[in-house]
């Protein structure tokens, strides 16, 4: 199997005679040509947080400029913070999205939220019941991912994907978003529990629990969408001071330092 950086720099070679749609570089550079929704959310996965690569709202790919959105400020930038409660651990299993919500961070102040509960269209496992207090009942008169999938795409398109363990929410919204609309956001993606192992070392657990805790920041409604995003915009304003008290501003700056520690291990 060839390796993701191998692949990023397929696609960059292909782009460098211009501008591809996503479809194509599907085709050419993953070697997927079946379902659209999957072949688009794969490309979205490998490019979608390479501030080499933009992606318009048609689908069409094309090479940044040297520099280009890379050296903004942090402080200037617009964050989506992001918490969903689902069935269980992976969409591939068959597991869905039961609650989502995002909170949005601009200019380094919490200033707007998004949040809903959601049909997932299955039964939702007891143990998860228990854990999020979101049963059957609770979702059954809400709506179904593809009603909501239109806003959910508004408020997370143009701003950096924040997560508590960003892979887990953005596997599910992105597989959720890729089935409902053939859409999904490009754009970096940045972690806090990975920021918290790089900016706070000290932390010997970096659950939200013990992120937050360490930063003096309440968890109102632990394990439900929104209670879980507002802690974790918090904690991401604390690790953005944490970054700009280490020399630390821009994006591009950020990511190569998470990436380096990545590299070690």
């Amino acid at each position: 199997m060839r390796s993701q950086p191998s692949l990023v720099v397929r696609a960059a070679a292909l782009l460098g005679d211009g501008s591809v749609h996503t479809l194509e570089l599907a085709r050419e550079v993953l070697g997927l040509s079946g379902n659209a929704g999957a072949a688009s959310a794969a490309v979205f996965a490998l490019l979608g947080s390479d501030v080499r690569f933009k992606v318009d709202s048609e689908g069409w790919w094309s090479l940044v400029a040297e520099g280009m959105g890379s050296e903004a400020e942090l402080r200037d930038l617009d964050f989506a913070v992001v918490d969903v409660e689902t069935t269980g651990g992976s969409p591939s299993g068959g597991h869905r999205i039961t609650e989502v919500a995002v909170v949005v961070v601009e200019g380094g102040t919490i200033t707007a939220d998004f949040q809903t509960l959601v049909n997932p269209g299955r039964r939702i496992p007891s143990r998860i019941a228990e854990l999020t207090g979101i049963n059957d009942q609770m979702v059954a008169s809400s709506p179904f991912f593809e009603d909501v999938a239109p806003d959910l795409l508004g408020w997370l398109k143009g701003r950096v994907f924040v997560a508590h363990n960003v892979a887990f929410d953005w596997r599910f919204v992105s597989a959720q978003l890729a089935d409902s609309l053939g859409d999904v956001p490009a754009g970096p993606r940045l972690c806090t529990v990975q920021m918290a192992r790089r900016l706070v070392p000290g932390l010997k657990r970096r659950n939200l629990d013990a992120v937050a805790e360490h930063f003096g920041i309440p968890i109102h409604a632990r394990h439900r969408a929104y209670g879980d995003a507002l802690a974790t915009a918090r904690v991401l304003l604390r690790l953005l001071d944490e970054a700009e008290s280490r020399g630390i501003r821009d994006l591009l700056s950020l990511q190569r330092l998470l990436l380096a520690r990545r590299r070690r291990h």
